[in-house]
This record gives C-alpha cells, structure tokens and sequence, in this order.
C-alpha cells in the first residue's frame, strides 16, 4: 500500500494536481509520524494494516471538520476537506453497506452463541478482529444491541 501511495505522488507531480498531491503528502507525514513514534506512542513498523488505521483516522478528522467549517459558514474549506475524503477513502478497503454490516453482524452472533448484552463486548472484539477496515463499528455497534436484546 505504501508503495502505491509513493507512486500515486509522484504521478500527481507529473501531472499538476495540486490538491492530490497535497492530500497524499499528508498521509505520508501521517505514517513517517507514526513510524518514528509522534505523538508520545512508541515506533511501530507501519504495514498495511496500520496504514489502513491511519486512513481512516484521517477520515474521521475531516468530517468533523466539515461539520465545523459548515457551522462557521465556509463551504470552500468543508468542499475541501470533503474531496481530501475521496482521495483518502480511494487507499481504504470496500467498505460493507447496512446490509452487508447486518448480515455479517447476524452470522457472528450466530457463531458466537451470543445471547445477550452481556456478549456484546465479545462480538465487538470479534467484529473489529475481523472487518478491520470494512465495517462502521458504530452502525455495528448499534445493529448488534439490536440483535442481542
């Protein structure tokens, strides 16, 4: 993914692309930054996985920007953040839709034998264990008190 990622700014050099190049190089920073242990968390070897983890971290950050800058009336920074969005979520995995998310959340449940609230907890450890990166674990979260009631 990494290798990807370095390609992808070397051709939006090629090509002018001004903004892509500036998102991309921000997610670069993002994992060199998470390599060397910014941020008082130690040095961490960043694989996939963990580029995945910083995806979508820096997803999240730019739609609660969006909503502040929509607050405070400036749509031209929020139409920024929102197509830093586009650029970020082309690098993460497929994510699963409302039925995708229930349908998996049903077959765990079954698998797992949960039978109550008091499983929730085991469900949510086995879910994120299994669909990093392609689940919104709050929707899950919220389908899955659903289903243990």
């Amino acid at each position: 993914m990494r290798t990807r990622i370095t390609q992808d700014v070397k051709d939006a050099m090629k090509g002018g692309e001004k903004g892509r190049l500036a998102t991309l190089r921000l997610l670069q920073a993002a994992i060199k930054d998470r390599e060397l242990g910014v941020g008082g968390q130690p040095p961490v070897e960043v694989g996939d996985a963990e580029v995945v983890v910083i995806l979508q971290k820096m997803v999240k950050q730019r739609r609660e920007s969006i909503a502040t800058y929509e607050k405070a009336g400036r749509q031209d920074l929020a139409d920024q953040e929102k197509a830093e969005i586009v650029i970020l979520e082309g690098y993460l995995p497929k994510q699963l839709d409302d039925a995708g998310t229930k349908a998996a959340v049903a077959a765990l449940v079954a698998e797992l034998g949960a039978a109550g609230p008091k499983d929730m907890g085991r469900v949510m450890g086995a879910l994120k264990e299994r669909y990093a990166g392609q689940m919104d674990f709050g929707r899950a979260s919220g389908v899955l008190k659903e289903l243990l009631r």
